[in-house]
């Protein structure tokens, strides 16, 4: 009953809390045509064809912030070509992928950003932003689009976030957060989950924060120590690892938000999204990348005219899914940073942080990640077992 009742308390949340027409088109083009993009994604790989349900578009490298552990490269500004962008969304339209992520850098300083989603109604736009320029003007073009979803990073509750992020960054993020509420607008906040915030980011006060700021989902990363400055003292041993997904379970139960995890499937064993080809990224150099932090890649979008070829037909992508697979079902970045540098040597594989990004894989320790064979733990909530059979973002599409 409690469940049950987790689960009215969400949808009366989403029915009293957001504009109508903002509901309605999440449901429209993020669910449904959802659904659909899983479905023909998994018709794909019957067929032997590999082309993802979404991809991550890193807009641009520019940022405002400089964050411990992040793995933007920005010593040179970079960004894509608009018609690079507008061209790949019409592809993946035409393979029933219809969902998209913008990411960076920070994509709010993209100039165009704002006239590509107006130029694709058909589609649905996930912006991840730190939110320190998310202002009126921007929250107006959210409202009016009405086909984006804001996905907000913050990490913890002031002291913890501004540790990682800089100071005064929460309570940007924060006021942020309060003016999409009061705009009725559907958003989420993305929360890395690290060694020192561990107990605040995946207790009742931090998700009960959110849910009273308006937000709708949270979604949980996990710290990889990467990037420029990448203190691996924050990342998370076993123990807190196999925590995490308890606590995760927990907090589903009884808080009427939805709560999103991409690294366990539905029975509890670990999952990685680049080696189920669920989604690739377009780095800021055109770059197809297997994961947003993997700075690497052997294609790009100026490649050849058909983007489904390319990466239908990329051997690079679909030995990395071999090796990555043979390492760990896991996270072969956390697990075997030094044989996936060789791996990238071996391809020939272009470091698109300028050599920057091997060296630091090469130096990388191994870590322990999210496979932790023998201290699985299943998925207990049916919805969330249906979201993950049925839905590719987020939830991850593991049946």
């Amino acid at each position: 009953m409690g469940k049950i009742i987790v689960l009215v308390r969400l949808f009366f949340r989403a029915l009293t809390e957001l504009s109508p027409r903002i509901l309605y088109k999440a449901i429209r083009l993020w669910v449904w045509k959802g659904f659909f993009a899983l479905a023909a994604y998994k018709k794909r790989l019957k067929e032997g064809n590999l082309f993802p349900p979404f991809l991550f578009f890193a807009l641009t490298n520019a940022c405002s912030l400089a964050c411990r552990g992040c793995w933007n490269h920005r010593d040179q500004p970079e960004s894509l070509e608009p018609e690079d962008v507008e061209r790949t969304i019409r592809t993946c339209a035409e393979q029933s992928a219809w969902f998209h992520t913008f990411l960076g850098g920070e994509p709010l300083m993209y100039p165009k950003i704002w006239e590509i989603i107006q130029n694709h109604p058909e589609c649905y736009f996930q912006i991840i932003t730190n939110a320190q320029i998310l202002d009126a003007d921007a929250i107006d073009k959210i409202r009016e689009a009405g086909n984006i979803t804001p996905l907000v990073s913050i990490d913890g509750f002031a002291e913890s976030n501004d540790a990682r992020r800089g100071e005064g960054t929460f309570r940007k993020a924060a006021d942020a957060c309060r003016e999409l509420q009061k705009n009725r607008l559907l958003y989420g906040v993305a929360t890395v989950v690290n060694a020192l915030n561990f107990e605040e980011v995946l207790s009742d006060d931090y998700v009960d924060f959110f849910i009273k700021t308006g937000a709708m989902y949270l979604w949980y990363y996990m710290y990889r120590p990467v990037g420029m400055d990448p203190a691996p003292e924050l990342a998370l041993d076993p123990d807190q690892i196999v925590a995490f997904r308890q606590r995760l379970l927990e907090l589903r139960k009884k808080k009427p938000i939805l709560l999103i995890d991409t690294y366990w499937d539905v029975s509890g064993k670990a999952v990685c999204p680049a080696v189920k080809g669920l989604g690739f990224h377009i780095g800021p150099k055109g770059g197809i990348e297997p994961c947003p932090p993997l700075s690497v890649c052997k294609e790009t979008l100026s490649s050849g005219p058909d983007l489904f070829k390319t990466i239908n037909k990329s051997r690079f992508l679909r030995e990395f899914q071999k090796f990555a697979h043979s390492k760990t079902e896991g996270c072969v970045i956390l697990e075997a940073p030094g044989d996936l540098a060789r791996f990238f040597k071996d391809q020939k594989a272009a470091d698109q942080a300028e050599g920057r990004f091997l060296k630091e894989l090469e130096l990388s320790p191994s870590r322990t990640s999210h496979h932790l064979p023998g201290r699985e733990i299943p998925e207990d909530f049916w919805f969330y077992q249906i979201l993950k059979k049925n839905l590719f973002f987020g939830m991850g599409a593991y049946g």
